[in-house]
């Protein structure tokens, strides 16, 4: 594995972990390509791990995949152990194991400001089902939810699955057979189990990438078409 050294010093562990243990023999690190820095090249494609905050690769990710085909590897954490330390983490606290696990419904939360790329037949999206620690120290005066303490790194621990989306009908294919053919965000949000605020990101998502259309609206709702054939 090849690295040019660009970049690495500042990576949070949870990235650093990925790029080491989804490395290939061949792979290129941390290359220059176009005037950006991407974390993976195999050979002509372009790799790019993004933990949080899709947002704010938005430009570049749609900037390389005009002339390069781009995967952006994306972590979902399925199970998660809160770890609490103190003095600045020179000491731990406690370790308990959440109960939540992630859906994949919640990719959206995310994904929704990069949506639109789905459609270019330059990009794919994997998501890495994860396990992980969440480090969290205390942190006067913020995170209120959390009385205090605030999160402050995540490690990985082990990739329990890996998901490739391909087209926006591999991404239409999240939707529960439950969902019908017309639906609205009220009833993708009680056949996926989500908040409707995560179902409207996921309808918002899957017609921007053209995987659902608008069919007008059912009372104040927009009513969503399941699936458009000749688009997909």
């Amino acid at each position: 594995m090849a690295t040019s050294g660009i970049g690495t010093l500042n990576e949070r562990p949870l990235h650093a972990e990925l790029k080491r243990l989804l490395c290939l023999p061949g792979d290129r690190v941390e290359v220059p390509v176009d005037g950006f820095t991407v974390d993976i090249v195999r050979g002509e494609l372009l790799i790019e791990i993004q933990t949080r905050n899709l947002s704010g690769i938005r430009r570049k990710l749609a900037d390389l995949v005009e002339r390069h085909p781009v995967r952006l590897l994306y972590p979902l954490v399925r199970e998660k152990v809160i770890v609490r330390q103190s003095g600045g983490g020179r000491r731990t606290l406690g370790r308990r194991r959440s109960p939540a696990r992630g859906a994949i419904e919640s990719l959206f939360e995310e994904f929704v400001s990069v949506a639109a790329l789905m459609s270019h037949p330059n990009f794919t999206l994997e998501v890495a089902l994860v396990a992980a620690e969440e480090v969290r120290r205390r942190r006067p005066g913020s995170c209120r939810a959390r009385k205090g303490w605030g999160v402050h790194e995540r490690r990985l621990v082990r990739v329990i699955g890996r998901m490739l989306f391909e087209t926006p009908a591999d991404m239409l294919a999240l939707l529960p057979d439950e969902v019908p053919e017309l639906f609205t965000t009220r009833e993708l949000a009680e056949a996926t189990g989500q908040p409707a605020w995560l179902a409207q990101k996921m309808a918002y998502s899957l017609r921007v990438m053209g995987a659902v259309g608008v069919e007008g609206k059912r009372g104040r709702h927009v009513l969503y078409r399941r699936s458009l054939p000749s688009r997909l």
